[in-house]
C-alpha cells in the first residue's frame, strides 16, 4: 500500500519477452534503466498482457508479437494481439510507442498491415530515437536517444585492431547493402584488406550471397550465426574499421555498439548520421553520399588507421537519463489519458 503522499510507481509492461542471450540489450539496458528509475517493469507474457495489471503498455516492434512460423500460429497471435489492443481500449490504459525504425524491415500481409496500423491509432505517446523520425500519425511525442553500450560490455577486455581489417555485423537484411559491400571490397586490390562478415542472415539469399563472396575471394570471411557478446566484442576489438553499408540509414544499434567499444565507422550519410557524427566527435563516423565504392573504402580505411586522441562523446546516451526520460514519458501519458 503506497503512504499517504508519495506517488506510486508506475507499472509498465515491456512489449518484450523475459531475456535470452539472443535478446538485444538495448530492451534489457532500458529495462534497467526504468526500474532504476522508479517505476516497476515487467517483461511481456500474453497473459500479463491481456490479463495482468499494469499502468502502461511500451511497445517497441509490433510487428515481432504478430509474426509466428505457420498459420495456426499467426492467426492465434494475430486474434491476441487484437484483443490486447481491445482491452487498452477498454481499460484506458497508454499504449507508449518506441519508433524504432521508419518501418517493418519485412513486408507482411493485408491482416498485418490492418493491426499494424491500428496499433498506431491506439498509440497514446511516442518516444524518437532521433529529431528526424516522422509520425505516423499526429500525437505527443519526445526524442529520447538510443543508449550507448558501453558498460553492457564493460568487462570485456580490449584488443588491438588488425590492419586493414573491415567488419559488418548484425542481423543480415537485404536493405542493410551487404551485396555492395563485397562488390567494393571485391574492386580494391589491396592484399592486406580484409572483411569479416558476421551475424544470422534473416533470409536464405542473404546467406548465398556472402557464401559466394567468401568462395570468390579468400580475403573476406564469415560467421553466419548468432554470436556471443564476447565472440561480437573480440570481433569489433579486431576490426580497423566497421562498415554499415545501409541502404537508408535512420537509427542503428550496430553503430552505437560500434562506438561504444571504439571502433571507427563509415555508414551512408542521412540527416541522423550527420547529427550523430558531430555530437560523437570527428574522427569517428565517416560518412559518404551515393553507392559505396572502392574509393569510398579506401579514403575511409586511410583515415581509420590513427584513432581520434579523445574516445566518442556519449554523454547524451547514458542509461541514467535515458530512464528518467522514460517515467517521465510513461507518466505524461497516464495523465494525458485522465488515469492519474
Amino acid at each position: 500500500m503506497t503512504a499517504p503522499g508519495t506517488v506510486r510507481p508506475v507499472r509498465v509492461l515491456q512489449s518484450v519477452r523475459e531475456p535470452t542471450r539472443e535478446t538485444n540489450p538495448y530492451v534489457v539496458q532500458l529495462v534497467g534503466a526504468v526500474r532504476d528509475a522508479g517505476a516497476e517493469v515487467a517483461w511481456f507474457t500474453w497473459w500479463r498482457g491481456l490479463l495482468g495489471r499494469y499502468d502502461v503498455l511500451h511497445v517497441h516492434w509490433p510487428e515481432i508479437m504478430i509474426r509466428r512460423t505457420g498459420r495456426a500460429a499467426r492467426v492465434a497471435a494475430r486474434v491476441r494481439f487484437a484483443l490486447l489492443l481491445l482491452r487498452l481500449t477498454a481499460t484506458r490504459t497508454p499504449l507508449v510507442r518506441t519508433l524504432h525504425n521508419l518501418g517493418a524491415h519485412e513486408r507482411g500481409g493485408w491482416w498485418e498491415h490492418a493491426l499494424l496500423r491500428w496499433c498506431d491509432r491506439r498509440t497514446a505517446y511516442w518516444v524518437l530515437l532521433n529529431p528526424h523520425t516522422p509520425l505516423p500519425r499526429p500525437g505527443p511525442a519526445r526524442v529520447v536517444p538510443h543508449g550507448h553500450y558501453t558498460d553492457w560490455y564493460g568487462g570485456v577486455p580490449a584488443g588491438r585492431p588488425v590492419p586493414g581489417r573491415l567488419l559488418t555485423f548484425g542481423l543480415l537484411r537485404p536493405f542493410k547493402g551487404t551485396d555492395a559491400l563485397v562488390a567494393a571490397v571485391a574492386a580494391v586490390p589491396d592484399e592486406q584488406l580484409t572483411l569479416r562478415v558476421v551475424g544470422r542472415p534473416v533470409v536464405d539469399e542473404m546467406r548465398v550471397l556472402v557464401e559466394a563472396a567468401t568462395a570468390a575471394d579468400p580475403r573476406i570471411t564469415a560467421v553466419l550465426d548468432y554470436v556471443r557478446d564476447e565472440e561480437l566484442a573480440a570481433e569489433l576489438a579486431a576490426a580497423q574499421l566497421v562498415v554499415l553499408p545501409y541502404r537508408q540509414l535512420h537509427n542503428s544499434g550496430a553503430l552505437l555498439l560500434a562506438l561504444s567499444l571504439g571502433r571507427p565507422v563509415l555508414a551512408p550519410a542521412s540527416p541522423s548520421a550527420v547529427e550523430l557524427a558531430a555530437e560523437v566527435g570527428p574522427g569517428w563516423l565517416h560518412l559518404y553520399e551515393g553507392e559505396l565504392t572502392a574509393e569510398v573504402l579506401g579514403k575511409a580505411l586511410a583515415g581509420s588507421r590513427d584513432l581520434p586522441g579523445s574516445p566518442p562523446d556519449l554523454r547524451r546516451r547514458e542509461w541514467p537519463l535515458i530512464g528518467r526520460q522514460h517515467v517521465e514519458v510513461y507518466r505524461d501519458a497516464l495523465v494525458r489519458a485522465g488515469a492519474v
